[in-house]
């Protein structure tokens, strides 16, 4: 449909930001908080998860829908980011870098959002001319 998903910027992005939550899940008190960490872990793999599932969608409005998965995904993310600061498990350095790479993704993934509702229009007119 479109490109290989690991050719999408919006999954290039989601990928940096995995390895950034995995990175700082390590952290000693982060990584004994066992629901925690596997929670903010798991919805970090689902933005990148969704976007590449949704790239082999058979229609622009399919992977519309694995894209608005993956955003949700983002906001969960951001939020978990903010129980793991306040719970000190992650310093403000580690907060603000993860949380900018989970807004940065969001941006991204609305903007392919915009794309691919823009494709699904233009085709329509063209299947009903």
């Amino acid at each position: 449909m479109l490109k290989e998903f690991t050719e999408l910027d919006a999954w290039k992005e989601a990928r940096d930001l995995v390895n950034t939550i995995y990175k700082i899940a390590k952290n000693d008190l982060f990584s004994k908080d066992y629901g925690l960490r596997d929670q903010i872990q798991r919805a970090a793999v689902s933005i990148m998860s969704n976007i590449a599932e949704g790239s082999a969608a058979k229609s622009y409005l399919e992977f519309i829908r694995f894209l608005v998965i993956s955003r949700r995904s983002s906001n969960e993310l951001q939020s978990l980011l903010f129980v793991a600061f306040d719970q000190k498990y992650i310093n403000e350095k580690e907060f603000d870098l993860s949380k900018n790479q989970a807004i940065r993704v969001s941006q991204i993934i609305n903007g392919l959002i915009r794309y691919l509702k823009e494709k699904n229009e233009i085709t329509n007119k063209r299947n009903n001319e």
